[in-house]
This record gives structure tokens, C-alpha cells and sequence, in this order.
């Protein structure tokens, strides 16, 4: 169970007990919610400091302007709430959940209601477990597609869209899988159910391309920076399904994931069936960047 002493809900910091919103909000109704998911990790030199802050904080306000929503506060109002709210519940490292939303006032679909924030942290390990993490994780193709770019704001993480991946992965947690993967509508892989995909064939990183209704991962485009300081080769081109099938590697990055290797999908082994020699680089680099012991990207990082 999720819990935390203080959580900063439209302006000012207050019990978790005392962070509740009316049962006719909004958002609980029709899901118009933008919400962003940020880690904050301690530093090998001591002290703490949030992953790429500014960034996270810049989508949630992209994603508010998608769905015509106006944030009553300012980004820099923001920024400071996830610190004061690290501070105030005594983490050295956790994960910070913003959130905005249309809160009470009129039911209909398109009410135009007044906007909430909020800002909650709470302890959080390895999001698909240490275990998969070292070995690898079972990941199942699911019979959920991504939902079509026509038909949902791809630059946006909006709460109601997740249905799509709540499906997705309740299917394969139920078919005994740790992780759902996503087709778009014309087949090619798109993302996990909160990750995006990468596959590794004959030293070569790929990723489907941002034209593909895919999320602008802050953690894809972090790997996608480090490979290029790793000096390995990147395509950002679509991939079928088999394609993957027959990769010498794949792995998943997000917030919450950071960089997990998958060693099976839909029963066939990847590779060796264990994190390749590429997913263990991006892997290491990844986590020096956000420890702090990697000088070039110390502008990602905002110490608290």
C-alpha cells in the first residue's frame, strides 16, 4: 500500500489523510487527468537529486495545453512542490507522482471545471522486480492494440488512456507474463503498457520513431543520448513483431521501469535468454547518470 506523511495538493502541503477529493470530481468520472512519473535517487557523492525535473514538469504543462486544460500554477511552482514534497516525507530517493485534473463543478463530458494539482512520493523499487531486473522478464504481445494516433493525444500522458494499458497488462499478468507489449493498429510494435521498446540486432539500438503512437519517453530519450556517447549505433525505425522475435537483445525504458531487459516474449527466447552485452552498457550508463558519477549529464539532475 501506497503511503506517504505529506502530500502537496493545490498550493500547500497536507496529511495524507487530508488529500481527498469530492466523489463527483471530474476526473474520476471521465479520466481528464495529466500526470507525470519522475524517480529521485541518491547521489554516489552524497545528497539526492531528481532525474531530468525540469523536463518531466515541461510535459506535464505540454500535456495540460493538449487537453485544454489551464494549470493554475507555474512550472517553477511545480518543480519546487516535488522537492518540498521529497523534503517533507524524508526521502533520499523515491518516486513523484504529479498530477493535474479537472476537479467538481458540472458532470458533463466537456465541462470545462476547475483544475486541480497535486504532488504525492513514496518509496519504490524496481517496478518489474530486482529479479527481472538482473535476469530478464517475460513479456507477452498483447491482444490490445495501442490505441491509433487518430483516435488519442500521443504527446500527452493522459490518465484515461490508460485503460488501453490496464487491459493490457491485467491480460498478461493473468496469462502468467510480467509485462504486456503493444501493437499499433497496423501491427508494428509500439510500446509496453508504461514502457517504451527497444530491440538490439547485430550491434544496432532500434526504437519505433516518434511518428508511431508512441509516448516521448524522457528515459527513451536519455538512452537514446547515451548510446550516442556509447558510440552505438541507433535506428529509430519501425519493427514487426517476429522482428523482434529474432533480436539479439530487447529492453524497456521508462520512470518507473528505468532500463528493464526482457529475456522472453510470447515464449520465444531473446538472445541468450539473459541481458545482452548492449542492455548491460545502456544499463550502467544509465544508472551512473542518475547517480551523479557521470559528469556529462549533470544538467539532468537537480540536487535537493
Amino acid at each position: 500500500m501506497i503511503k506517504a506523511d505529506r502530500i502537496w495538493l493545490d498550493g500547500k502541503l497536507v496529511a495524507f489523510e487530508d488529500a481527498k477529493v469530492h466523489v463527483l470530481t471530474h476526473a474520476l468520472h471521465y479520466g481528464i487527468g495529466v500526470f507525470e512519473g519522475i524517480r529521485a535517487y541518491e547521489q554516489a557523492g552524497g545528497g539526492s537529486a531528481v532525474f531530468r525535473l525540469r523536463e518531466h514538469i515541461q510535459r506535464l504543462f505540454d500535456s495540460a495545453r493538449i487537453m485544454l486544460m489551464d494549470l493554475p500554477f507555474a512550472p517553477g511552482d511545480v518543480e519546487r512542490a516535488c522537492v518540498d514534497v521529497l523534503k517533507a516525507n524524508g526521502l533520499k530517493a523515491g518516486y513523484i507522482r504529479p498530477l493535474a485534473f479537472f476537479g467538481t463543478g458540472s458532470m458533463g463530458v466537456g465541462a470545462p471545471n476547475p483544475v486541480q494539482v497535486l504532488v504525492a512520493a513514496w518509496p519504490w523499487g524496481a517496478y518489474l522486480s530486482e529479479e527481472g531486473m538482473a535476469k530478464g522478464i517475460r513479456a507477452k504481445v498483447s491482444s490490445i492494440a495501442r490505441l491509433h494516433i487518430g483516435g488519442q493525444m500521443v504527446r500527452a500522458k493522459v490518465s484515461g488512456q490508460y485503460v488501453n494499458s490496464f487491459l493490457a497488462t491485467r491480460e498478461a499478468a493473468l496469462a502468467g507474463y510480467d509485462e504486456a507489449i503493444l501493437l499499433d493498429a497496423d501491427g508494428y510494435v509500439a510500446e509496453g503498457s508504461g514502457e517504451n521498446v527497444f530491440i538490439v540486432k547485430n550491434g544496432v539500438l532500434q526504437t519505433p520513431p516518434l511518428s508511431s503512437p508512441v509516448l516521448d519517453g524522457i528515459t527513451r530519450n536519455a538512452v537514446l543520448r547515451l548510446a550516442a556517447d556509447l558510440g552505438i549505433p541507433v535506428k529509430e525505425e519501425k519493427f514487426t513483431r517476429d522482428t523482434a522475435y529474432l533480436a539479439d537483445e530487447l529492453f524497456l525504458t521508462g520512470t518507473a521501469a528505468e532500463v528493464t531487459p526482457v529475456r522472453e516474449l510470447d515464449n520465444r527466447r531473446i538472445g541468450k535468454g539473459e541481458p545482452g552485452p548492449v542492455t548491460k552498457r545502456i544499463s550502467e550508463a544509465f544508472f551512473k547518470a542518475v547517480g551523479g558519477e557521470d559528469p556529462k549529464h549533470r544538467e539532468w539532475l537537480t540536487p535537493y
